[in-house]
């Protein structure tokens, strides 16, 4: 029995666990808390490497079993005096940092795109995300196989290349570098007798992963959502993230642009002349009601804005930017002969308009953007057609 538990918590682990379980969750928690990931985890990193400290001791962690944290800073310099976390994080991965960063290497991210309506982008909304990912095996910890039984691949001398020699031509020759056939690229050796049961020597198996993706109010298409140290897991390297792409689908009504949201209402003649109201269902299913009053006419594609009623600021979603509308003024196809008089009435008079005597009538047509083709290409035919009754010109060559 244990006094208490603090220690083994900031791990991860039981307090039966063995000195290998206990390496294993502080490698796992170092990497992902490590100041140069992380920059606002330092106390959980320190925190982190304090209780390792302890537990990988056995003497100290006899200690804080039998009295607890108390205990263990109660014992003075033998026992309470931690090292700075960053140099007991290097000695624990054997060195290798220049300016506090590891030389080691990173695993690749792994970009995701999720599909968002704008309606998820205005109101916020949380997705789940299920994939398969590389994890390192438990069951060997990443070795591979049983302890002792890696060997050096004799091929490529544990480089995980090897060079071969190509002739390109008489006297030339190329060397070329391809990943080790025997190895394939490990630059190591498991006997098939003492490869892990569970990876078979892969060193690492596949695991289901779901994750919860967050869309915040205000993100923009094309944002990205970042789940570091979530990518795929390899022996002796970080972990990559995982990068989720939002790619905002077309909405019926608003166009995103922005902090604003536009948006086109198309209107009758009667109501850009005499007045309207209408009623604007908003992303979050409120209803705004618009209106132009009698006397104000709406010019066709004339634009107005409500504020405050766009999109939410990201980080900051009590305050949006606008709503902007632009009319559509449908005219009608006709007018009846007989109202316009009435009509003439009601508007300002026409232009007064002096027509030249020697002035030529011509005709309103349907304007038919490929008419103009169609009569050139009619035209080109013509003229070939004159060409061709003409016959060929034969020119005469007299011999002397």
């Amino acid at each position: 029995m244990v006094k208490e538990t603090g220690y083994y918590d900031l791990l991860g682990v039981k307090p039966n666990a063995t000195p290998d379980e206990l390496k294993k969750a502080y490698r796992k928690l170092a990497l992902k808390y490590h100041p140069d990931k992380n920059p606002n985890e330092g106390e959980k990193f320190k925190a982190i490497s304090q209780a390792y400290e302890v537990l990988s001791d056995p003497d100290k962690r006899s200690i804080y079993d039998e009295g607890g944290e108390a205990a263990i800073k109660k014992g003075g310099a033998d026992t309470g005096d931690f090292r700075n976390p960053m140099d007991f994080f290097e000695k624990f991965f054997g060195g290798g940092f220049t300016s506090g960063r590891r030389r080691e290497r990173r695993g690749k991210d792994v970009v995701h795109q999720m599909s968002v309506q704008l309606e998820e982008l205005y109101n916020g909304a949380t997705r789940k995300l299920a994939l398969q990912k590389n994890v390192i095996c438990d069951k060997c910890e990443g070795r591979g196989g049983r302890k002792g039984a890696i060997e050096k691949c004799m091929q490529c001398n544990g480089a995980g290349l090897e060079s071969r020699i190509q002739q390109i031509g008489p006297g030339l020759v190329q060397h070329i570098e391809q990943v080790c056939r025997k190895c394939a690229g490990s630059g190591e050796m498991i006997s098939e007798k003492d490869r892990c049961k569970q990876c078979n020597g892969r060193k690492t198996v596949r695991e289901r992963k779901v994750l919860e993706v967050h869309i915040e109010k205000g993100m923009r298409d094309g944002q990205k959502i970042v789940f570091s140290g979530e990518g795929d897991h390899e022996p002796d390297s970080q972990p990559g993230d995982i990068i989720i792409l939002l790619d905002e689908k077309e909405h019926q009504t608003f166009v995103h642009a922005g902090t604003d949201l536009m948006m086109k209402m198309p209107i009758q003649l009667v109501e850009a002349l005499c007045g309207f109201s209408r009623v604007i269902k908003t992303l979050d299913d409120r209803d705004l009601v618009i209106t132009s009053p009698p006397g104000e006419v709406i010019k066709h594609e004339m634009t107005k804005c409500i504020m405050d009623e766009g999109m939410p600021l990201y980080k900051n979603p009590l305050e949006k930017g606008r709503l902007i509308i632009q009319f559509e003024v449908i005219f009608p196809e006709s007018i009846p002969v007989s109202i316009i008089p009435a009509l003439e009435q009601c508007l300002p008079p026409r232009p007064e308009v002096t027509i030249p005597i020697d002035a030529e009538q011509v005709t309103l047509s349907e304007f038919d953007p490929k008419q103009r083709r169609d009569q050139h290409h009619h035209r080109m035919a013509y003229e070939e057609d004159d060409r061709y009754e003409e016959g060929p010109r034969v020119q005469q060559c007299s011999s002397s």
